[in-house]
């Protein structure tokens, strides 16, 4: 069998590991189109070497209005180019409403027809202007079957008018690769520290709750504790302000941006990992990708109650929640960990066998192979009963 995958994210070589092992597992083809160059959030064009077992399979394709999730689209004539690939699954890494999802969708029905299929994490259920409600309906028909990041995304596609089949597939991370064993080779400009580490990854901006954030501190500045902040934004100034405020600013320590496959040894060095995102109208925490490299890491993961961060975190038993822009409330879950070494200990056990065994690569690419395979035999067993002669009507066999 032959799947074509396409996928901007897959300008990433780690995000295309899952694939590499699809093919490994199954041997089927697997065909994976991402953009030549893809202008990432940090303003990175990322271009990689393929991850080995892909190093034949990567079309690379210029995009327009690169850098955009959305609105990005691949300049390549896709009908001509399906009629020569000849998939037998299409599979869009882009959410239904995405011009890229669109672009290929529209081409698939006008061209080879094969079973289509599309990923989304998005957990509010939104109405979109036109044309995009159009598109998105239009991919809603065409599609057999749709890979969600979690339930509640799940619902949000049913909500909406999907009605095609839906398998619940997490982002998977690779457990291996987040390993508590990395702990002992911290990265160079890790704080030296004996006090236990509470630290943050991600943008530094307002909504991922940093105001709420720097109150709590200032309430357990009595303990003994330090905080590593990875990532950058342009809340930074003030943060940095409110933390002298309550003064903390001299044990908080900014490491600015890291690269994605160097975050692992930064996650390892922590004791805890704090998301104090918030609700906003229009956005909540959606997967919150790293609360499981967190774990998978040895870390204990403190999460608000915004979006998905309270269910992952109940659902691994790897952490605490707080009701979010509570700052009394999650200063007295930090120093529950911050005083509790064996409380860290338990939740950080927890949380890896979560990873283990529902996230991890293997978990979710069985998941992956499993909706490939049924959208193609349904497919299969459609030409089947097309190809059957029809059977005499009752009337017709009694004449």
């Amino acid at each position: 069998m032959h799947i074509l995958v396409v996928s901007h994210s897959c300008a990433t070589a780690l995000n295309q590991e899952i694939y590499a092992r699809i093919q490994r597992e199954t041997g089927w083809k697997i065909t994976v189109v991402i953009p030549d160059r893809w202008h990432d959030e940090f303003g990175n064009a990322l271009r990689q070497e393929p991850c080995q077992g892909l190093e034949t399979s990567l079309i690379r394709c210029a995009v327009w209005k690169n850098g955009s999730i959305i609105f990005h689209v691949y300049r390549m004539r896709w009908q001509r180019f399906l009629r020569e690939l000849k998939p037998d699954v299409i599979y869009m890494n882009h959410e239904p409403y995405a011009l890229a999802t669109a672009q290929v969708c529209w081409a698939n029905n006008r061209s080879i027809r094969v079973p289509f299929g599309f990923y989304s994490c998005q957990n509010i259920n939104k109405q979109y202007p036109r044309p995009f409600s159009w598109l998105e309906s239009m991919v809603y028909r065409s599609s057999s079957f749709a890979l969600p990041i979690t339930d509640r995304v799940a619902d949000v596609l049913s909500a909406k008018g999907y009605r095609g089949r839906q398998t619940v597939c997490a982002l998977p991370l690779d457990p291996e690769r987040y390993h508590p064993r990395l702990r002992a080779t911290p990265p160079e400009r890790f704080p030296q520290t004996n006090a236990p580490v509470i630290g943050y990854v991600g943008r530094l901006i307002e909504p991922k709750g940093l105001r709420t954030l720097a109150t709590a501190l200032g309430g357990i500045r009595d303990l003994d504790w330090c905080m590593v902040l990875v990532g950058t934004g342009g809340f930074q100034p003030e943060f940095e302000r409110l933390l002298t405020e309550r003064a903390v600013r001299d044990r908080v320590f900014f490491a600015g941006y890291v690269p994605h496959d160097e975050t692992p040894r930064w996650l390892a060095s922590m004791d805890m990992l704090v998301l104090p995102s918030e609700t906003q109208p229009n956005w909540e925490e959606q997967f919150g990708r790293v609360i499981p490299e967190a774990m998978a890491c040895g870390a204990a993961v403190v999460g608000s109650d915004s979006g998905e961060i309270p269910h992952l975190i109940r659902q691994s038993e790897g952490g605490l929640v707080f009701t979010q822009r509570q700052p009394d409330e999650l200063a007295t879950v930090l120093r529950q960990l911050v005083m509790g070494p064996k409380l860290r200990r338990q939740l950080a056990e927890n949380g890896r066998r979560w990873v283990e065994r529902d996230i991890s690569v293997p978990a979710v690419a069985q998941k992956m192979i499993d909706a490939f395979g049924t959208a193609a035999a349904s497919k299969e067993r459609e030409c089947v009963e097309k190809l059957q002669p029809l059977k005499p009507s009752h009337a017709f066999a009694q004449s």
